[in-house]
């Protein structure tokens, strides 16, 4: 398959490594001094670009993208991915986002939204959550805080409940804790390193290629 790179940060890196040893062709690399690349006859050879960039450039990548036929996974939060969601169902352009491309911390995602619908029973119990990442991370909370978050929903955990530390190098720890008086539930992912993250986003396009209109990362690990 050939990939399209949209930003050569330290994912940028990683997702190349990742995509070279699954056997993929990485047929062009644009970052922020080659943008008219965007207009390429290699950018528009590729079946699926890859977007990691910052969270004022993510829809206008899209976009570009887009003008040459290439659907995009994009793993850029802190931006308004919904009203790019509305432009993919209506142009059916390709386009998947997630707030985390971790195979792991999907799972969390699916066991996170089963948890929260049993414990809508139990009202004694009360939720809250930390997430931990390195010092370079812009946006708090996390775009998978957040997405964990929409799970459990604003009328138990609201969004500034949400408890953000920001240390060292830490790739993500992301923590739900269900407290009550008599007990405590907990559920929880580590990230090792930023490896698992790329190796998502190289899954999810794989699944990508050849797909039009709005999709979710959730679809790849349940189906």
């Amino acid at each position: 398959m050939k990939i399209a790179l949209i930003g050569y940060g330290k994912m940028g890196h990683i997702i190349e490594s990742v995509a070279l040893e699954r056997g993929h062709e990485v047929v062009c690399v644009i970052d922020k001094d080659n943008q008219g690349d965007f207009e390429s006859l290699a950018f528009a050879s590729a079946d699926v670009a890859i977007e990691f960039t910052m969270p004022q450039m993510a829809s206008v990548n899209i976009l570009r993208a887009w003008e040459s036929g290439v659907p995009v996974v994009c793993g850029t939060t802190g931006w308004n991915v919904e009203a790019m969601k509305q432009e993919a169902m209506k142009r059916n352009a390709g386009l998947m986002w997630s707030s985390n491309y971790s195979v792991g911390v999907n799972v969390l995602f699916v066991l996170n939204k089963q948890l929260a619908k049993l414990m809508e029973k139990y009202p004694t119990y009360k939720p809250n959550m930390t997430e931990v990442h390195h010092v370079h991370k812009l946006d708090a909370p996390s775009g998978t805080a957040k997405t964990l978050q929409e799970a459990i929903g604003d009328g138990r955990l609201a969004v500034s409940d949400i408890e953000s530390i920001r240390e060292g190098e830490v790739p993500g720890i992301h923590t739900v804790v269900w407290d009550s008086e008599v007990d405590t539930i907990s559920i929880s992912h580590s990230a090792k390193s930023r490896r698992g993250f790329a190796l998502g986003a190289v899954i999810a396009a794989e699944w990508m290629k050849g797909k039009a209109g709005w999709h979710e990362f959730e679809e790849v690990i349940l189906n």
